[in-house]
Parts: structure tokens; sequence; C-alpha cells
């Protein structure tokens, strides 16, 4: 048997010990299942995801989850931001183990881990790990749109000390508005798409001054006004997505089902 180690919220914990560690949908096509990492000697490594992990966990913490899988177990193994191969379990463990540098190598398991494969929880020293990348320390932080975590402590401070150039810190919504109504009527598309960009940034938003813009000849502004909105939880969003999901150019009703499928659903 196998044995790895899945980094979990705490308040998870209650849940796996009764039931195990469910599946869920990762970013590649049709993947549903959980990644871990081999339990090597060294504790550092074993756990050296946690850091990047806590930056997204939420308040509480993180627990170690250590999982016994079948040595013939089929699972993939990769290194982060590319292409994972497939192997087995015993033989993910032996091949990380021969790795030089393992940080930031990670396995998959497709499928749910059952509450009889748990071998036990434990809490572990939450300061343990790399953030962003392996060998990211001393490196500037990234600050794109991609990158950053909203919320995160010191996020606003960073970005404002080493604001990125087309990832702001964004304009004041007023500002944005203005240059809006400086395009004109019904506006000039080389100015209302960049101020559109910087909407999409912000979790609500004046959408009863962006609204008209759904009428606007140019299919260009109609789909940076998708994307402007499309993640804002103001009221009337989805029914104004709804309606541009009919429009007659393609690249609008693309950007409807790009960026809000849920409110197509």
């Amino acid at each position: 048997m196998a044995m790895f180690v899945h980094l979990t919220p705490a308040a998870n914990a209650a849940r796996i010990r009764r039931s195990g560690i469910r599946a869920v949908s990762h970013g590649r096509a049709g993947s549903r299942g959980l990644y871990c990492f081999p339990v090597l000697p060294s504790y550092t490594l074993t756990h050296q995801w946690l850091r990047e992990l806590s930056r997204r966990s939420g308040p509480g913490g993180l627990v170690a989850v250590h999982i016994r899988l079948p040595d013939d177990e089929p699972v993939t193994l990769g290194h982060f931001g590319r292409a994972p191969a497939t192997t087995t379990a015993a033989e993910a463990v032996r091949r990380t183990a021969a790795l030089e540098d393992p940080r930031g190598w990670e396995v998959f398991v497709p499928r749910t881990v059952t509450n009889r494969e748990v071998h036990r929880l434990r809490p572990v020293k939450q300061v343990t790990g790399w953030r962003y990348f392996p060998g990211s320390n001393g490196k500037a932080p990234c600050t794109c749109f991609g990158c950053r975590v909203r919320g995160e402590y010191g996020s606003q401070r960073l970005r404002q000390r080493r604001p990125h150039p087309l990832d702001g810190p964004a304009p004041a919504p007023a500002v944005l508005l203005r240059r809006i109504a400086a395009a004109g009527d019904p506006g000039d598309p080389a100015q209302l798409v960049p101020a559109l960009y910087w909407f999409h940034m912000r979790r609500r938003g004046p959408l009863d001054r962006l609204a008209h813009l759904a009428d606007h000849p140019h299919p260009d502004v109609r789909a940076a006004l998708v994307d402007a909105v499309a993640g804002w939880s103001t009221p009337g969003v989805a029914d104004l997505l709804h309606r541009l999901s009919d429009d007659p150019h393609a690249s609008v009703r693309e950007a409807v089902a790009f960026a809000a499928p849920a409110e197509k659903a």
C-alpha cells in the first residue's frame, strides 16, 4: 500500500472521518478527484504545498489527511503547470522519492477516497512549505489578476506598491464612468473597451450605469460588457447576460457562454 498526504481545511475533518474525501472537479477537462503528495522522509517536502494552499483555505488552517492506496491504483504524476503522466500509486511514490527536487510535484487520484482508505488525520505546522512557486523566496510576487488572491492579507498594499501594467490596481468606478461618458453616444469602442476591462476585476458594480451598452452597435463593446459584469453579484446581471446570450454576433454569444455558464443554465 502506498501512503499519501492530502491537505484540506480543518473544517472538513469531521466529514472526512465519516465518509472519506470526495472527488471534486478540477481544471483538467472532465477530471474529478483529489490532489495529494507521497509521504517522504522529509516533513517539509511532504507538506510543501501547505503555505500555498493556505492562501485560499480560509480561517482555521489546514490538516493533513494520510491515505493508503493500493500499489496498482491508477494516478497521475506531474509538476504543476505541466501535463501529468499516468502511472500507479507505488510508481508515483518511487519516482517522487527519486527526484533531485520534488518541490511543485503533485499526484492526482481520479476518484473519491473512502473513509476506510483514510489512515489518520493530523495537525500540521502552518508555516511549512513555499508560496506562489518553489524558489519564490527573494523574488517579487506577481500582481496580475490571475495570480493574486482576493482579500489576501497585504494584497492591496502590494498592488499599490507594484502595480501591474494590465491588471491594476484599477481606477475608481467614478473615474471609469467618467471615461465612458466622455466616449460619447453611442461611444467610441477604442475608449469604451479599455474602461470596461477594469470593471471585470470588481465583485459588484454600477450595472444601471452600464446596461445601456448592451445596445451598442459595435460587438466588441457588447462582448467587453459581458466580461465586465459576468463575475458581479449585483442584482440584474443574470438578466442582462441572458439577453446578450441571444446577441446576433457570435463573439458576444461566445463571451456569455465562456464567462457566465452558470447564469445561462
